[in-house]
């Protein structure tokens, strides 16, 4: 009995010995070993000082800088720390009212007495130099660095969006974000926000019960280093970029440039536009309140993956391919025009034409018979039958659906679907003469300027193209998305382009009826395609098509010029001088290129 008890005695010894040491280690790893805890348990004598990293640069596809940073500043204050100051003097360092003043300091004691908010935000280095000599007679009052967006030139806007404020549904959507953080708005700097953005750091301080700093918080062993953002490089030429922007100056409309092989976007163009720099720094919110309040010239509007317009006679050239694949016509059906087919009427041109002068003259009458025979064509059980095959034609092509530019504004378009026509016309009861006007790209169909330009890239690859993208590479050397650099396949034999683009190269260089001469360049080898879109709320729009060299195109273009009339008035030697510019580096055509840029066609001058 007397054995027992003593070993009873040892167990519970045992017991407490060792919950004592498994109660000391776990002190000793609290209180030495993790500052953590210890972190934590001192949060109401600390100051997180966030550091924020440099965004990463943006630069054109020749390492050209499109957009850099530029240091700026916010200034906290303390509430509480604020004692006897020059309130007068601070404000003129400041360039703030008194007013101003007040209202900041009744906000900030608002949020908290004790804790740092900001006081004003992104003040430019001119003003942090004059602030900084005088920032001792402030108590309260410190300088927390930020960086912001520096532009190169005041070009390509709608390609890079901009950069601003975090709001509260951008928080609840992303963690990573709190209040006083920036976010990229459209785009470049939505689409790579998160490789721009780089990864913030924080310096923790110790500061007494005034929140007055001690000094670094564990010598520094729990801050973090911010981590710089990686560097974007885009597609575009900035030079090309510039020289579009000026061609469309007084302008409305869009020009897409594009290379044909990779799919890369040379020039994206949208008319009106702004200068970048206005939405940067303080007078961000007023710019943009201005632009935003534009409804005449809309320079926020980016026209060239939002506008919808009819493609217009520059569709005629995908219709006669469908009717080669469709085997409903070949290159050498010969179609009359009387001025017109039914009640499609046309220009006057020389009669009977084979399909490429059919292109060259820009038949109306030759496309609508090769449209009727498509969609009557009897090895198809309806004509919604084949009405199906020809979308599906269209579709591989990009129309009707968003080509996956990053752009997260690109709208689709329009093909409609045969449901559309039912509800209009009754199913079954619609005939191709119902909808014949999309034989010569007007009525229901709808196309962007980036699917024209991609359509045309089609063209010149002889069937299949790359999906339009804005980047070329991330930190200079990792790839983009895999999708890019996929082919998309048209479905069309390669042998039935021959005779769509001889078409188009005799409507540049042809003689006789051929529509787009004004294009045509010496010693290059342009093809292309006008249209004129019809426009039911002003004058029609001038649209061209257009891509060079004929035998290895390094350049395709879409542009269009809203309410300028006929494609080759304007749309045509836009292009004609943007192709020259990419390949020759130079104009040749002066007289042309002058008439371009001293033309006005909204009678009042842009946000430049």
């Amino acid at each position: 009995m007397k054995n027992e008890f003593i070993s009873r005695k040892y167990v519970v010894m045992a017991v407490i010995i060792m919950a004592s040491l498994v109660l000391l280690i776990r002190l000793f790893v609290i209180q030495v070993v993790k500052d953590t805890y210890r972190l934590s348990a001192e949060n109401n004598v600390l100051r997180y000082v966030t550091q924020y990293p440099a965004r990463g640069l943006i630069y054109d596809r020749n390492r050209k800088v499109l957009v850099d940073n530029q240091a700026a500043y916010d200034l906290m204050v303390v509430p509480a720390q604020v004692t006897e100051i020059d309130t007068a003097y601070l404000c003129s360092l400041l360039d703030i009212t008194k007013e101003s003043f007040t209202e900041r300091m009744r906000a900030a004691v608002a949020y908290s007495r004790r804790a740092p908010s900001v006081f004003l935000k992104q003040i430019s280095a001119v003003s942090y130099a004059r602030l900084q000599e005088k920032m001792f007679e402030f108590s309260g009052f410190y300088v927390q660095p930020r960086t912001l967006r520096k532009y190169s030139r005041p070009i390509a806007a709608h390609l890079l969006g901009y950069v601003s404020e975090v709001d509260e549904a951008q928080i609840r959507k992303e963690p990573y974000y709190k209040p006083g953080d920036y976010i990229g708005k459209l785009g470049i700097e939505e689409a790579y926000e998160k490789e721009l953005r780089g990864r913030r750091g924080v310096k923790i301080y110790l500061v007494d019960v005034y929140s007055r700093i001690k000094g670094s918080y564990a010598d520094g062993r729990l801050d973090t280093v911010a981590v710089q953002g990686e560097d974007i490089v885009a597609t575009i030429d900035m030079d090309l970029q510039e020289y579009g922007e000026k061609l469309m100056g007084n302008k409305t409309g869009s020009i897409v440039a594009l290379e044909p092989k990779t799919g890369e976007i040379l020039a994206l163009v949208s008319a009106p536009s702004y200068d970048p720099g206005l939405l940067v720094g303080r007078v961000r919110s007023e710019n943009f309140t201005r632009l935003s309040s534009d409804t005449v010239l809309q320079p926020l509007f980016n026209r060239a993956v939002q506008a919808k317009y009819p493609p217009g006679s520059t569709f005629k050239p995908i219709n006669g391919l469908i009717g080669l694949q469709e085997n409903v016509i070949s290159p050498t059906t010969l179609f009359g025009c009387n001025n017109g087919y039914l009640f499609v009427g046309c220009h006057s041109h020389s009669s009977p034409l084979d399909l490429i002068h059919g292109i060259s003259n820009s038949c109306n009458s030759y496309f609508c018979q090769t449209f009727r025979r498509i969609l009557e064509n009897p090895v198809y059980p309806s004509i919604a039958d084949a009405y199906v095959k020809w979308k599906e034609y269209l579709n591989a092509f990009g129309f009707g659906k968003k080509l996956g530019i990053e752009l997260t504004n690109e709208l689709q378009g329009l093909v409609p679907s045969t449901a559309y026509f039912d509800r209009y016309y009754g199913k079954g009861k619609w005939k191709a003469l119902n909808v014949i006007s999309m034989s010569i790209g007007q009525g229901e169909i709808e196309t962007t300027p980036l699917q024209m330009a991609n359509m045309t890239a089609a063209f010149a690859n002889r069937g299949y193209y790359y999906i339009p993208h804005i980047v070329k590479s991330i930190s200079h050397e990792r790839p983009i998305d895999q999708k890019f650099l996929e082919k998309q396949v048209v479905n069309i034999d390669t042998s039935n382009f021959e005779a769509v683009i001889k078409g188009m190269e005799e409507a540049v260089n042809g003689e006789g009826g051929a529509t787009a001469r004004i294009a045509a360049l010496k010693d290059i080898v342009v093809c292309g395609k006008t249209g004129t879109a019809q426009n039911p709320h002003g004058d029609d729009h001038s649209v061209f098509v257009a891509f060079a060299p004929k035998d290895d195109p390094v350049i395709a273009i879409a542009v269009f010029v809203e309410n300028a009339g006929f494609g080759a008035t304007y749309a045509a030697p836009v292009a004609s001088l943007m192709i020259e510019k990419y390949i020759k580096g130079e104009i040749t055509n002066k007289a042309l290129e002058e008439r371009m840029l001293g033309l006005d066609l909204i009678g009042s001058g842009t946000e430049h």
